[in-house]
């Protein structure tokens, strides 16, 4: 029977327990737990094996790494886990040459006498062996741990960006060390407390509780701590801005029609986060770089160089009702100098590391026409920012059946396994514990994830562990661990708190078990590390040109492929190579390659790009052939982002890309297929594909008004010549004119009317549902699916004939979403069928009028 108590029976718990616990050394600071830690537990496994009749218990033991850890019906008391979960832990230590006889002996008779204890005393001399047991693990071979001092965010919209904005931030925190963490005479020490910036804006200025610290790196050699800070600057705008301030934040829509003004969105150098080094002794406290940008999570890479995050890429999310600025991949030198981008995405990223093969692994929000909720998981991409992958998570079959959101990714010494946290979308960077292995194939559900954590659920994928929503609801919270280190698959460090708000720093093992370390009862702990040497993983040759340490003599890129400034190389060995069928008798002749363009302006829906929701403006940059043998190798633009579409000998798209990649300077991007398995070896062909025995193709583009794709120049002539006449004297066909307008969207009548008629995947919360699915099927996708292709193609429509060009047009046009506009701006020149360059995501080394059509 569970035992909820009065506080008067705690009382003489806590007195009890006194003598057999460590004291805290501060009003503030604990290492260790204290009689009231020791009650607290009781009381959350008490509420955990109450709560357990409620969980999906089938689900969660098959998805757990280890069955220790789970809340079992068996469990009467919290002295029934700690018991499995230490037993567990024993076991363990011993196959690993700890000599625990003697500990063994001890909990044999703890349990053995449990009888002359009441429950609360035999669960405090179960804790106080089980703390013991775990300070015996060989891992634990460092004696000081790294960590930061940071307050979840304080004002601000409850966002996995807005976590980010160093407005949002308080003025607290600081560079911390734990001395002795796992033993009961630990020590904190500052680093920050007395040290002072040496340059830039901030020199002399000491920022401990002068601001707020995130993002904490350690180099490989343990000599230099990096971390971003920001002095957290609160302050409100009274107007929005200008134009002419900063036209990628005037928040007026296009057609003088107000969003909705936040004024505590407003971006500053004080208000932004910066990059910051110092040594491990607090010395040489440095800038790396201004805050004329948000800059955060710094990571050494193997060369030396630090990959980050930063808004440089400028750019706006594409939901919500805010200015959010997006943030991507950017490298620079040690010393804050040669700042490139390594990711030209187009919404955010997050948390890069390097795992054991040398790779940057990150998270990426990845919703190229598809819901804006069923993908930020791990990516992985070179460290020259080569060829971003998704070995995982990317295309989910049911978003509530595995983790919503993945962060703080880190890969396990020794393992080709990953450690992740199941976070929210709508919250912070805390959930549930988890492991990747990516070598299994991912189902679109959970066969590549175990639970490390059970009792805890995937924040907004779930309602109780193992219980989805029907819906994703970030309630309840479940933001209770963060930032795991990973000393091997069973035991990390990482920030805890059964209530969600002031993490403490702990032990925890895949068993169950965790031991508190340290905890602040004022302010959270962050990104605990140790502070120690670590292996550095090897270092993978650069195969591109755009940092300065690549290009050659003069400042030129190195002329390594013979190609042009700016464009790169596309190489696929075979287009049919894929994880899904193709219909018969399919013949691929081109691929289409299409340029979406960041969204700059603030509002979701605003303009309303065409016939899904939040569609993204594109054009398309061409075709280039296929092979007989599937294979194609072609020129690309650098520095942008872009998808594919597999188009037949019609010019029909038959499957699509919902995701975007990007060429560098210098960069051969290669791939095995269209959509095959990230988990099957390629099969080896006695010769080489034809199309890698010529020269790169250039790409074709003979589709006028497809660059920037519009509907008034790339469809509208067609109608004007073959349909208007007809529709004008019919009253019931529906205006197919394009010179009036609607006046809320803006959009001409002609598009208005086949709008009902044409084909697009949404974006937004909730898009998967209205889209049935959040990848592409050969054959079920665009034009070829529309009600209009049964119009134009399969039924005789009073005689129209189409030229092969225009029916193409009109074919690229619904292929590509179906949209009337082609960019986020001037939206009246548009609808009258004039030219308006995007304001991002245009190559940024070719002349826009040469790409135009």
């Amino acid at each position: 029977m569970l035992l909820f108590l009065s506080k008067r029976k705690w009382q003489a718990i806590t007195a009890m327990l006194v003598s057999a616990c460590p004291v805290a050394l501060s009003a503030n600071d604990q290492i260790g737990p204290d009689a009231a830690h020791v009650a607290a537990e009781w009381q959350t496994l008490s509420s955990q094996i109450a709560e357990s009749n409620n969980w999906g218990l089938d689900r969660l033991r098959n998805e757990t790494y280890r069955q220790e850890a789970l809340i079992l019906p068996s469990d009467v008391d919290p002295n029934a886990v700690v018991n499995r979960q230490l037993s567990g832990l024993i076991d363990h230590l011993e196959k690993s040459g700890v000599d625990l006889a003697a500990e063994k002996l001890e909990l044999q008779a703890i349990n053995k006498n449990a009888s002359q204890l009441d429950s609360q005393g035999q669960f405090a001399k179960l804790t106080n062996l089980r703390r013991r047991v775990a300070f015996k693990n060989p891992l634990l071979d460092f004696d000081k741990l790294l960590f930061l001092k940071h307050d979840k965010m304080v004002r601000g919209e409850r966002h996995m960006v807005d976590q980010y904005l160093g407005f949002n931030q308080s003025k607290r925190g600081g560079v911390f060390v734990l001395h002795n963490p796992f033993s009961d005479d630990a020590k904190t020490v500052s680093l920050s407390a007395n040290a002072s910036v040496e340059n830039g804006r901030l020199k002399g200025k000491e920022l401990e509780n002068n601001g707020s610290f995130i993002s904490l790196e350690l180099d490989y050699e343990g000599e230099y701590i990096y971390f971003a800070f920001t002095e957290a600057e609160h302050q409100p705008r009274d107007k929005e801005y200008s134009f002419d301030e900063d036209p990628l934040r005037h928040l007026k829509n296009i057609n003088g029609e107000k969003a909705h003004f936040k004024s505590y969105y407003n971006f500053t150098p004080s208000g932004n986060f910066q990059i910051m080094r110092m040594k491990a002794d607090g010395t040489e406290l440095t800038a790396l770089t201004d805050a004329s940008h948000n800059d955060f999570d710094p990571c050494i890479l193997p060369s030396g160089r630090i990959v980050f995050i930063s808004d440089r890429i400028e750019g706006n999310q594409r939901c919500g009702g805010r200015y959010n600025s997006t943030f991507t991949l950017h490298s620079m030198m040690p010393d804050g100098s040669d700042i490139i981008p390594l990711s030209h995405h187009d919404t955010n990223e997050w948390h890069p590391s390097v795992d054991n093969n040398g790779m940057i692994i990150y998270t990426r929000w990845d919703y190229v026409d598809r819901d804006s909720d069923v993908a930020h998981h791990i990516w992985h991409c070179f460290p020259d920012g080569r060829n971003p992958r998704a070995y995982h998570g990317n295309y989910p079959k049911v978003r509530e059946h595995r983790p919503w959101m993945e962060l703080s990714h880190r890969a396990i010494p020794g393992s080709d396994k990953y450690l992740s946290v199941s976070v929210p979308h709508h919250g912070e960077n805390y959930g549930s514990l988890i492991m990747l292995d990516l070598k299994k194939e991912d189902d679109g559900g959970m066969s590549q994830v175990k639970r490390i954590t059970p009792e805890v659920l995937f924040p907004e994928a779930e309602k109780a562990p193992g219980v989805p929503h029907a819906k994703g609801k970030h309630k309840p919270n479940g933001e209770i661990y963060g930032q795991p280190w990973p000393l091997s698959e069973d035991f990390y460090i990482c920030t805890y708190s059964p209530d969600g708000d002031k993490h403490g720093i702990y032990l925890v093992d895949s068993f169950g078990n965790k031991e508190l370390l340290y905890r602040d009862s004022e302010i959270g702990c962050l990104d605990p590390m140790p502070l120690r040497a670590r292996k550095k993983p090897r270092e993978i040759p650069v195969q591109t040109t755009q940092a300065l340490a690549d290009k050659g003599a003069t400042g030129q890129p190195v002329d390594r492929q013979h190609m042009e400034p700016g464009w790169g190389t596309v190489s696929i060995m075979n287009v049919y190579a894929s994880k899904h069928e193709w219909p018969k008798d399919t013949v691929i002749k081109e691929l289409r390659v299409v340029n979406p363009y960041p969204k700059p302006n603030y509002h979701q829906h605003k303009p309303k790009i065409g016939h899904a929701n939040q569609s993204i403006a594109r054009g398309i940059l061409g075709t280039a052939p296929v092979e007989k043998d599937g294979s194609a190798y072609f020129k690309v633009p650098v520095g942008m982002p872009i998808y594919f579409q597999a188009v037949d000998e019609n010019g029909f798209m038959v499957q699509n890309m919902r995701s975007i990649t990007y060429l560098h300077e210098g960069e051969n991007l290669s791939c095995v297929g269209c959509h095959e398995s990230k988990q099957s070896t390629p099969i080896n062909s006695s010769s080489a594909p034809l199309a890698m025995t010529r020269p790169p193709s250039p790409l074709v583009n003979d589709l006028e008004g497809s660059y920037p794709l519009t509907f008034p120049r790339m469809v509208q002539p067609i109608l004007d010549q073959h349909c208007v006449s007809c529709h004008d004297s019919e009253e019931s066909a529906g205006s197919l004119r394009g010179d009036k307008f609607d006046p809320k969207l803006g959009w001409s009548e002609a598009f208005t009317t086949l709008n009902q008629y044409a084909w697009g995947k949404h974006g937004g919360n909730g898009g998967i549902n209205k889209n049935k699915r959040s990848y592409s099927l050969p054959g079920q996708e665009g034009f070829r699916v529309s009600k209009l292709y049964k119009i134009l193609v399969e039924n005789d429509h009073h005689g129209v004939q189409l030229s092969d060009d225009e029916m193409r047009r009109i074919a690229a046009w619904v292929d590509c979403n179906s949209n009337f506009y082609g960019a986020y701006v001037g939206l009246e020149e548009q609808a009258r069928g004039e030219v308006v360059p995007p304001l991002l995501g245009l190559p940024p080394q070719i002349p826009f009028d040469q790409l135009q059509r």
